[in-house]
């Protein structure tokens, strides 16, 4: 397979994988208030999603270490289709925030074993193909794929939960069906060598290759740093993310579904206007954490300016402008976290950084969703919009190490991963074994 085989087929399963996904993304807070849930309530289940994340992520993270990344994805399709089957057999149960809180942990398994196991196979593949050129601009192109994919499935879905919240959940199951017997005939191993395993190896491989992740990512200083902006930008994007959709309404003084599933098509584009920018700045930008630093100052400001907003024509634009930024940072970050591991624990690494967002969404989404309930939706946003400044502080330290992997050259995606046991002596001596809302 050719390195442009390996990159449109990562554009197809990541861009099919997104498109199912987000057809509920504009309407879930909505689908839950509809279900008898509190606005409290909603950021519970929303944390019990994250919380599953983060109990799951390192070992569906180490089962696409060993098992494999198509095998990883294919059951992530698997359990996010029971998952969101079961959310409407819940809602309409009447069920309570106790079972959606259940079946939400049940989902944040699905997400695990997507996230790692999609971006672990292409990097590994391209190695493999002998790709050369930085990973900045197939992630870019990722991302308006992806982001091209969320503007169809957010409005959509906004249009078709106008005429039933529930109908968007039963198209995202259909589609996740149909990705999942596309996936199994196009996304093959490729740089990566499965093992199988009886049963009884899997606890003592899976703790190898878990200490072996843990050490790389943990034991290196620059991974720990990229880890806490991880940390802050995905947890309050998280919040922000669920909880626009009530608060503009409630600017709007509306309850018109297809408003929400609009603007959540408006942050698809954003984002991908985002990414286009990332990919124009990787060719005039030589380090990655300059592109960062800007990206995050200007997040921080406009989600505080959407909450200073009292009008959704000031709030929605601010809101537009933040979501744009994450589509600078996203494949910029994602880059220079890939050129700093190797292929053998890539993938739960990649967990880990996961697992790191999803720890601050778990904070953010109980500590900003009660500031929300108990103050008001505006004051929580200036509070996210403050919170996530604080990760100036760790990309400052990272751009101070001067990594390799901070430049941006036109070099394999291993380059730098290779030579990584050199450049951590504290990691050199530890045994090496062969991707927000549910």
């Amino acid at each position: 397979m050719s390195s442009q085989r390996v990159i449109r087929t990562y554009l197809l399963v990541a861009g099919l994988y997104t498109l199912a996904a987000s057809l509920i993304w504009g309407v879930n807070t909505l689908f839950l208030l509809d279900a008898g849930l509190s606005v409290f309530e909603v950021f519970i289940a929303n944390a019990a999603f994250t919380a599953g994340m983060v109990l799951f992520e390192i070992p569906t993270g180490v089962v696409a270490d060993t098992a494999g990344r198509r095998v990883s994805f294919l059951w992530s399709l698997a359990v996010l289709l029971m998952g969101t089957l079961a959310y409407l057999g819940l809602a309409a149960a009447g069920a309570g925030v106790i079972a959606f809180s259940i079946v939400s942990v049940f989902l944040g398994l699905g997400f695990t074993f997507y996230t790692g196991a999609v971006e672990a196979w292409v990097v590994d593949a391209l190695s493999q193909t002998d790709y050369e050129g930085p990973l900045d601009r197939v992630f870019t192109r990722g991302g308006i794929v992806t982001g091209a994919a969320m503007l169809v499935g957010t409005i959509g879905g906004g249009l078709l939960g106008t005429i039933d919240l529930a109908i968007p959940y039963v198209v995202r199951s259909a589609l996740l069906g149909a990705v999942f017997l596309v996936a199994s005939r196009a996304m093959h191993d490729i740089g990566f060598e499965p093992r199988r395993l009886e049963a009884a190896q899997y606890p003592a491989e899976m703790r190898r290759v878990a200490r072996a992740g843990l050490t790389t990512g943990w034991g290196d200083p620059s991974i720990r740093l990229i880890l806490a902006v991880t940390m802050l930008q995905m947890g309050i994007f998280t919040w922000v993310f669920y909880a626009w959709p009530p608060y503009f309404l409630d600017l709007l003084d509306s309850d018109a579904v297809w408003i929400a599933g609009l603007v959540a098509g408006g942050i698809a584009i954003s984002m991908m206007a985002g990414n286009a920018l990332a990919a124009a700045l990787t060719r005039l930008v030589e380090r990655r954490t300059t592109i960062m630093l800007g990206a995050v100052a200007v997040q921080g400001a406009a989600i505080v300016v959407v909450g200073l907003a009292d009008t959704f024509w000031i709030a929605a634009p601010a809101l537009l402008l933040a979501t744009a930024t994450m589509g600078i940072i996203g494949p910029v970050k994602q880059s220079y976290l890939n050129q700093r591991i190797t292929s053998e624990e890539r993938a739960t690494v990649l967990s880990i950084d996961s697992l790191s967002g999803s720890l601050g969404a778990v904070v953010s989404q109980v500590g900003l969703g009660r500031i929300a309930d108990a103050a008001s939706f505006s004051t929580a946003f200036i509070a996210a919009g403050l919170v996530s400044l604080l990760a100036l502080a760790p990309l400052r330290a990272l751009a101070g190490r001067h990594d390799d992997a901070d430049l941006i050259a036109d070099s394999p995606p291993h380059a730098h991963a290779a030579s990584a046991a050199e450049r951590l002596p504290d990691i050199a001596t530890v045994d090496t074994v062969a991707h927000r809302n549910p």
